[in-house]
């Protein structure tokens, strides 16, 4: 996999990720260094063909690593302390993806659940956005939701899906106990089999006019919440 910009290449090296090849603008910058330091091949490319090989945003710099790998479930839930887990319901745009990795990383959510299909999959665009965080997330790719729901239910996990038509709302969800909530679609919300599944529905507390939030600000909030201090 092709990964660009400098913060997902810091946390590469940082977790020692195998990486392959880098491309590079500036072969005087320090991480270019590190890099070959560390024995990796460093192809320098002028910056009109960086842009035309890794599109826009990759600071003059690119890589290809080794792919990144997904956990079962039943690794996922093999912490034996407190457990948080966001589910993503078709969630489909990669920038949406990495910036809910990017919030489970920040606020210390376990591991990411998303499905095979329906999904959007882990993308150069998905690290890029995660701005390296997906080296200290466990993604959890699932064959379906619904199954998974259940499996964590009888692990005594409290299912949680987000919803704006809920009665609940986020600040309600108990903070001593595990949690997994359920984020839906951008533009159609949870799938109705899906949202029958949860335990509850709980919202976000809305006081403006636009009553809404992008998929991935609704994932901070209602992580921030369900942590605690």
């Amino acid at each position: 996999m092709i990964i660009a910009g400098k913060n997902p290449l810091r946390e590469a090296l940082r977790v020692n990720r195998p990486i392959h090849k880098v491309y590079a603008a500036n072969p005087k910058d320090p991480l270019v260094k590190e890099l070959k330091d560390r024995g990796v091949p460093v192809e320098v490319k002028d910056r009109d063909a960086m842009d035309e090989a890794f599109g826009e945003g990759h600071q003059g710099i690119a890589a290809q690593v080794a792919p990144y790998e997904c956990k079962s479930l039943e690794e996922a839930l093999q912490k034996p302390s407190r457990r948080v887990f966001l589910m993503l319901d078709s969630i489909e745009d990669p920038q949406n993806f990495g910036a809910i990795i990017r919030n489970a990383d920040v606020f210390g959510a376990d591991a990411v659940i998303f499905a095979k299909h329906r999904s959007s999959p882990v993308t150069p665009a998905v690290v890029k956005v995660s701005a390296g965080s997906i080296e200290h997330v466990d993604l959890v790719r699932v064959t379906n939701l619904n199954q998974a729901i259940d499996k964590m239910k009888k692990e005594n996990i409290w299912v949680v899906g987000l919803a704006g038509e809920a009665d609940k709302t986020v600040a309600s969800i108990p903070k001593d106990t595990d949690i997994c909530l359920v984020l839906g679609n951008e533009h159609k919300g949870l799938r109705p089999l899906v949202r029958k599944n949860c335990d509850y529905l709980a919202k976000i507390p809305m006081r403006g006019r636009v009553t809404s939030l992008n998929v991935s600000m609704a994932s901070g909030i209602a992580l921030y919440e369900v942590m605690g201090d």
